[in-house]
């Protein structure tokens, strides 16, 4: 147990003491009521009374009353009035010369003091001053300093008070203020341990308080500083919790700054600009993947049955009716074979029995061989048009000697069979970048195809073709009669030699005719007497119905005028020819199947 020199309180530990003495005896330091003298213990103020300001004894048994400090007992003060120091009894003297003789006296006076109460506190054995030493210092004293009492007092205090003011020392956590050294450690050691023992939480991992130099130092323990501003944190987890809030900070200022800066308005509106781009973009390939056939919507036969289940539905087709279409359809699509529903045959012979009676305004006519017409169905309405014209050629090169050897197939095969046929002779290697654009794939799409499929398909069959390109009018009006003067040459090159009759009915194989959206072929032309040209075209799009009036001569005049076409109905920008012209050997096949890499159309002009 230790207990207080200047107030006999006990306390346990040695921490507890110091703090004691340092909060209740050496920070409530008390003044002089009598003169000017400050900042001295009470103790050091009871003697300086006693023996600067000795006149307050004679008119009273007590001192000048004097408030102890706080935390001092009754006891202590008893003890002190019981042994006063023997320099109570000196006789008075001048003021400079009093408050010179009682700095230096309690310069001892404190040492002394002090020295007991930490000698009491701690255990130790200190050397005290009796008070007779005391006196003789005193009298030493007083007889050097009467004959400079004024000059020498001055310069006296001015030294303590520049002594005192070099000795503070600033708690560097709060705003105490200590008067050396060791007494500064021991109060900032207080505050560690207090921070120590309340320890866990993330503000005292990441405390202001720690982020002095001198704290640190004084701690001794490890701290991670944070790099963008003074606070010290205890761990490194602490540090990248309190560096990301920095951050998060920061990038909300640079948004909001960014939002409100003159070129944001503008940087928005163009990146709306690239959106809506974009939009429209997706939203016009997507237009045309279902234009095309191309969105995975299904093909020929997943078509024809909703085309079916349509009727069912209207009450045009009865149930029974529907299954037994449905079973037709697959049977011929497994055959591979066109189940000949939309094929109207004989329409070449039945022009050609017209123009030999009929159409005298007619100088020339020239016919191709004999060719069926295929027109569209349900399962490919609106997509078909390319495979019926294949159809179309096929049909008349069965009947032509030089070209039937050549074709896989017996008969007409089905929109299905063109579809792999095709795929076919892409696995050969023709027109790869046509390939590419289909992914390798037709069957079971809606695709479209034109020019370059028809030529990739006569060229794996063994059949020479050419594609040639009318890729803008040559005449007035967007019209194109090199196009005409060109199909005049392909049927006249059928006959040499001498002038060709009225009605020329050649062996040569129907043109296949491609323009935008759409094609037909071209089975015939017409030269009348004032050199114009017409062309006779059979189109997929016209219902079997309206071709079948062809085979009638009554019905035949007014029919034949759909098929009649001038240079002044053909307006397209752009034209495309597929002529069949002779077989292929191996070699020129695969001559043929090398140069389709970058396949290329003969250009008109």
């Amino acid at each position: 147990m230790l207990t207080c020199a200047f107030c006999g309180e006990e306390m346990m530990l040695e921490e507890d003491m110091k703090t004691h003495l340092l909060l209740s005896h050496m920070e409530n330091a008390s003044r002089c009521p009598l003169c000017s003298l400050s900042g001295v213990s009470y103790e050091e103020l009871r003697f300086h009374i006693s023996s600067a300001h000795p006149e307050t004894q004679l008119g009273a048994q007590d001192p000048p009353h004097i408030t102890p400090p706080a935390g001092r007992s009754a006891a202590a003060n008893t003890q002190s009035h019981k042994t006063p120091p023997s320099c109570w009894a000196q006789d008075s003297c001048d003021t400079d010369a009093e408050a010179t003789h009682c700095s230096d006296t309690i310069d001892c006076h404190k040492q002394d003091i002090t020295s007991k109460s930490l000698a009491s506190s701690t255990g130790e054995t200190a050397t005290i001053q009796s008070p007779r030493r005391r006196q003789k210092a005193v009298a030493l004293s007083n007889k050097d300093n009467k004959g400079f009492k004024s000059e020498h007092s001055k310069a006296k205090q001015k030294r303590l008070s520049s002594k005192r003011e070099e000795e503070l020392f600033s708690c560097p956590m709060c705003p105490q203020v200590c008067n050396s050294c060791e007494m500064l450690q021991e109060h900032v050691e207080l505050h560690l341990q207090e921070q120590h023992s309340a320890g866990g939480s993330a503000q005292e991992a990441c405390s202001p308080a720690m982020t002095s130099p001198s704290a640190l130092r004084l701690s001794g323990e490890k701290r991670f500083e944070c790099p963008l501003c003074s606070v010290v944190c205890m761990d490194s987890s602490s540090l990248q919790e309190h560096v990301e809030l920095h951050l998060e900070h920061g990038a909300a200022v640079n948004s909001a700054a960014a939002a409100h800066s003159p070129g944001s308005d503008l940087r928005l509106a163009r990146e709306l600009q690239r959106e809506d781009e974009a939009r429209q973009e997706r939203e016009d390939f997507k237009k045309l993947q279902k234009q095309f056939g191309l969105d995975g919507g299904g093909g020929y036969s997943r078509q024809m049955e909703r085309s079916m289940e349509k009727a069912v539905a209207r009450g045009l087709l009865a149930p029974a009716e529907f299954h037994c279409k449905r079973a037709e359809m697959m049977e011929s699509l497994a055959s591979g074979l066109d189940d000949g529903r939309t094929r109207t045959q004989g329409v070449l012979r039945a022009l050609s029995e017209y123009y030999q009676t009929e159409a005298r305004d007619c100088v020339h006519v020239w016919l191709s061989a004999d060719t069926d017409h295929f027109c569209s169905s349900a399962g490919d309405t609106g997509w078909g048009c390319g495979y019926r014209n294949i159809q179309m050629l096929l049909s008349s090169l069965h009947t032509i000697d030089a070209y039937a050897p050549l074709l896989q197939e017996k008969a007409v095969p089905s929109i299905p069979r063109v579809q792999s046929m095709i795929e076919e002779a892409w696995k050969e290697g023709l027109d790869p970048h046509g390939a590419s654009h289909f992914n390798q794939r037709l069957q079971g799409t809606r695709a479209w195809i034109g020019a370059t499929e028809i030529y990739a398909l006569l060229t794996s069959l063994g059949v020479s073709a050419r594609i040639i390109d009318f890729h803008r009018p040559t005449g007035p009006d967007n019209s194109h009669p090199r196009l005409f003067d060109w199909v005049k040459q392909y049927f006249q090159s059928s006959r040499s030699g001498r002038l060709p009759p009225r009605l020329i009915q050649t062996s040569m194989p129907p043109l296949y005719l491609q323009h935008q959206g759409h094609s037909r072929s071209i089975v015939g032309l017409e030269q009348r007497r004032n050199g114009s040209l017409s062309l006779l075209l059979l189109d997929p799009a016209s219902p079997a119905s309206d071709t079948r009036r062809l085979l009638s001569r009554d019905t035949l005049p007014t029919a034949l005028k759909q098929l009649r076409k001038p240079p002044r109905s053909l307006k397209h920008t752009q034209y495309q020819l597929v002529a069949v012209q002779g077989g292929l050997s191996a070699e020129e096949k695969q001559r043929r199947i090398v140069s389709s890499r970058t396949l290329c159309a003969e250009r008109i002009p």
